[in-house]
């Protein structure tokens, strides 16, 4: 059952937490809480349930939140070579800039994830802080030492996901934590490196959080997730040995992947499975209304005739498309030979050739093409066959394709569609058990351990063999084929592989773009990418990459504030 909690809460700063979950308490009280209603443990429980509620990126209601979605469409895929902003032109045309990398420090996007991402941290602190205060007033209503280690662990495991999320966008930040007060905020410089203190949040978590959900509710954190996330920060400090450790561990805490259908994933009837690790929980709420929702995907909803659409954002790119393709052997093209004779759909047809489009069903695919990206005459959930240009805002500026992993089926729209069609409860998984096999894999290839990479690689492949194949009047609609590596020759050959198996797995999910920068391949990929895709539509062509671009600038708004303690990325 999804249950929804608001409440608005003064304390040091007036927030408004919106907090969303399946599992979570039973409660909705709303008002005013004073500081004295906080100075207790009901207080104190209500402050981390509200910052449980930023995981959705939503602080001040429906619209606005894009760039501060859990799913980190637009800097994890649109800046990547995955996906496009979509849409068109015109139509919120900063995000464009953000895809093309040139934007400037007054882009509206660049602020929402800045505010949004440190109001999560603002609530984890006064968490924090409230916690201290109770405990240390004593008294009758206290805290057990147990409970109170997990809500200290449950507070920085959340506010290490919050930091997390801005470094990888903005790398310079200022850091704040519980010790510094409300009015000294302002003023700390972004001059000096977060992840240490990032891993410290997660090293801690890991320590003190239980193997099962706190208080048994399945939308709260635990010591898996922690363990997880502290893994993937180990990665991206190239800590490769201490990352394999914990990852190991959480592999050895989950089921078998072989046997978890990755189906269950983007499905409102499974999800908060055995896969899913760390997911932003959401909510459609009693009255139809989305806040607690996937809001930050609404604009990622279809267009058109589509049963949910909103505005036509976020189409997978032909580049993406493509490298779903294999060889004969059913490996894929390591070499992007998948970019030769590109399949592009019904792109560019005319006149009868595009009335009478229809698939070619010769062309060899990786079965997750079609549970990621929908393409026309191709069945999509159980909508009915994607229609093509129907379902599209403007297909000459973004292509013919729409992702797929962010939908629910129709059967599932009652109670989990908003009543505007745009917004749906599906959960964003975060990091989900694929995702730790394949950074795994990566650290045992990265410490040599070749035979260890190679089995995790094909434990995710092998799993994907197992999906339905797609039909067209009873007919496969592609020559379906993906098959297991039969060995890695060289650490270099793996790296190679366990790269492109993390876009084929985890397209669309908002990893891509961050990958290509902690890889040190931004430039080139992405040059490449713009030199394929721009030979198609000439909008994309012509992309350089720089340095500077493997980060985003500081939000001038937020510069301007700090009265000097801030200091602009340099580039920008």
């Amino acid at each position: 059952m999804k249950t929804i909690h608001k409440i608005s809460i003064a304390l040091l700063l007036t927030a408004t937490v919106l907090s969303c979950g399946k599992g979570f308490l039973e409660k909705s009280p709303q008002g005013q809480l004073t500081d004295e209603q906080v100075s207790n443990t009901k207080g104190v429980e209500w402050l981390l349930i509200g910052a449980y509620g930023l995981m959705n990126g939503n602080r001040d209601g429906t619209w606005g939140n894009y760039a501060a979605a859990p799913s980190q469409w637009l800097f994890g895929d649109v800046a990547a070579d995955n996906a496009h902003k979509g849409s068109t032109l015109s139509d919120q045309a900063v995000m464009f800039d953000i895809e093309r990398h040139n934007p400037i420090s007054v882009n509206e996007h660049l602020s929402t994830m800045w505010n949004n991402y440190y109001e999560g941290v603002t609530r984890c602190n006064t968490t924090l802080r409230q916690l201290k205060a109770v405990q240390e007033a004593g008294g009758s209503d206290v805290f057990t030492s147990e409970r109170a280690k997990e809500i200290e662990a449950e507070a920085r495991m959340l506010r290490g996901h919050y930091y997390f999320f801005l470094w990888r966008v903005f790398k310079n930040i200022p850091y704040i934590d519980e010790t510094i007060s409300t009015a000294d905020a302002a003023s700390v410089p972004n001059n000096v490196d977060v992840l240490p203190k990032i891993e410290a949040d997660f090293l801690f978590a890991s320590q003190n959080l239980p193997t099962d959900k706190p208080l048994g509710e399945v939308g709260r954190v635990d010591a898996i997730a922690a363990k997880a996330y502290l893994g993937k920060v180990y990665l991206y400090e190239k800590k490769f040995p201490e990352a394999l450790v914990v990852l190991k561990e959480v592999i050895a805490a989950k089921p078998n992947l072989e046997t978890l259908p990755f189906l269950d994933n983007f499905d409102i009837n499974t999800e908060n499975g055995p896969e899913s690790i760390f997911a932003a929980q959401h909510a459609i709420d009693p009255d139809g209304t989305g806040d607690n929702g996937n809001v930050g995907d609404m604009l990622a909803g279809l267009y058109g005739s589509a049963p949910v659409s909103c505005c036509g954002f976020f189409n997978p790119s032909f580049d993406l498309v493509n490298a779903y393709r294999v060889t004969p052997a059913g490996l894929p093209m390591l070499d992007n030979s998948f970019r030769t004779n590109p399949y592009k759909s019904d792109f560019g047809l005319t006149g009868a050739d595009k009335t009478n489009y229809s698939v070619d069903k010769t062309i060899a695919f990786d079965p997750r093409v079609d549970y990621t990206v929908g393409r026309r005459g191709v069945p999509y959930h159980d909508w009915g066959v994607m229609p093509g240009d129907g379902w599209l805002r403007d297909p000459a500026f973004a292509g013919p394709f729409v992702g797929y992993k962010q939908m629910i089926d129709q059967a599932d729209f009652t109670g989990n569609v908003s009543s505007t069609s745009s917004i749906t409860g599906l959960n964003v998984n975060i990091i989900r058990l694929a995702d730790v096999y394949l950074m795994a894999a990566e650290c045992a290839a990265e410490t040599n351990d070749l035979p260890y990479a190679l089995a995790r690689v094909n434990n995710v492949r092998n799993r994907a063999a197992k999906l339905p194949f797609k039909k067209i009047d009873g007919v496969n609609a592609a020559a379906y084929k993906v098959s297991p590596y039969g060995s890695f020759p060289t650490k270099e050959y793996a790296l190679n592989a366990i790269r492109f198996e993390r876009r084929l797995e985890l397209a669309l999910e908002g990893h891509r773009f961050f990958d290509l920068v902690r890889w040190g391949i931004a430039k080139e990929s992405l040059e490449a990418f713009s030199a394929f895709e721009g030979s198609i539509i000439s909008s994309y062509a012509g992309l350089s990459f720089e340095e500077k671009d493997t980060y985003f600038p500081i939000p001038q708004d937020q510069i301007d504030r700090s009265a000097g303690a801030l200091t602009q990325n340099q580039g920008y």
